[in-house]
């Protein structure tokens, strides 16, 4: 006894919706995003862990009253955070959020007509 393709039963096939073009395309933007932008932070942390561990006197050296280079690099890492999660909305807006209403519809509208998904 064999179970129901995705098809006959109004499902919606996802490794076919996967393989589209328009899938492919969204999935290549993001990550022409996220993983440098990724490979960029995590090189700034180390790099701030690395001048922590290893150079104790530059990170202590005292800018103005009590403030030190490490307090000023350790806010500058909360600082990134906040400017890649900015920048990260805003791409995810202008080049990922239209185009993916877009292909879900596109989907959902396939199912709605002879449960054939057409991507």
């Amino acid at each position: 006894m064999s179970s129901p393709s995705p098809r006959s039963t109004g499902s919606i096939d996802y490794e076919q919706v996967q393989a589209s073009p328009e899938f492919q395309e969204l999935r290549g933007r993001l990550r022409r995003f996220v993983f440098p932008m990724t490979a960029i932070f995590l090189t700034w942390y180390l790099v701030y862990v690395g001048l922590a561990s290893y150079a104790p006197g530059f990170m202590s050296f005292q800018v103005f009253g009590t403030i030190t280079v490490g307090l000023l690099v350790g806010l500058g890492q909360f600082v990134s955070t906040f400017v890649i999660t900015t920048l990260y909305v805003r791409f995810a807006e202008r080049e990922i959020d239209g185009p993916a209403a877009e292909l879900r519809e596109r989907v959902e509208a396939g199912m709605a007509g002879n449960g054939e998904v057409r991507a």
